[in-house]
């Protein structure tokens, strides 16, 4: 005999471990279903409706996924070099040779890691670019593209905290130069640099302090502005459409 289908879901969708993870009923009917959207930030987070035209690769160029993808690369590849790497003068370079060459699959993760930062880089520009000549940062979408551009702010400076890294003579010196320039910023330019290096020059205080905004801040920044992206995409109405019609528009012609 064929059990009940319907009972089975029933006993479980009235189970406390249901109400407690998903908080509405099965999605058969069209109030849970409207609920299990609601609910769900996974869901919820994409836009209700999605214009046809943006589905074409030919408008959105795919940076934004491509972007995101080799964030997830950089988060992934990033945690398993840290079990392999410490912020030391004394091992930071001992740790990447080790990498290269001791380390299970240390080579393939670090070029991931090291490419992967460098693509971001270029689509993150191309998003901006797509965006820009699309007319994606008109109203009512002026935050969100604010927030894109913080974000690709935030994307340079992760990869440039990452070259000190290696403790190496190209990623010493290129710092240093970096630092330099900072330092002659008007008003603030000492103290930016004393921050960053934390010595007036680079050594151990500065090679801590990158890593810990390389590994801890810059990508916890970062992931909270990705999230208040997507949630703008959603409340925007989706991605930007060149013939929508504004409310300026709209009064015009009435």
């Amino acid at each position: 005999m064929m059990p009940d289908i319907n009972a089975i879901l029933k006993i479980i969708t009235r189970s406390q471990i249901w109400r407690s993870v998903f908080r509405q009923g099965y999605p058969n009917t069209d109030e849970n279903r409207s609920k299990t959207i609601v609910n769900s930030w996974f869901l919820h987070i994409h836009p209700v409706k999605v214009r046809k035209h943006t589905l074409k690769v030919s408008y959105t160029w795919g940076m934004g996924f491509i972007t995101f993808f080799l964030f997830m690369v950089l988060v992934v590849t990033g945690i398993y070099l840290m079990f392999f790497y410490a912020p030391s003068i004394e091992r930071a370079y001992t740790d990447i040779q080790a990498l290269e060459t001791s380390i299970t699959f240390g080579m393939l993760m670090r070029n991931m890691h090291r490419w992967a930062a460098h693509l971001m880089v270029i689509s993150v520009f191309l998003h901006l670019c797509r965006v820009f000549f699309t007319g994606g940062y008109k109203r009512p979408r002026e935050f969100n593209w604010v927030i894109g551009v913080i974000l690709w702010v935030l994307t340079l400076v992760l990869s440039y905290t990452g070259y000190l890294l290696p403790w190496d003579q190209l990623a010493y010196w290129a710092v240093t130069v970096g630092t330099n320039i900072a330092g002659v910023t008007p008003l603030i330019g000492d103290q930016v640099r004393l921050i960053l290096l934390g010595a007036m020059e680079a050594g151990p205080d500065a090679l801590v302090r990158f890593y810990a905004l390389h590994i801890a801040l810059l990508p916890g920044v970062m992931t909270v502005l990705i999230g208040i992206h997507f949630w703008r995409i959603r409340k925007d109405g989706g991605l930007s459409n060149p013939d929508e019609i504004t409310e300026d528009q709209t009064e015009g012609a009435a």
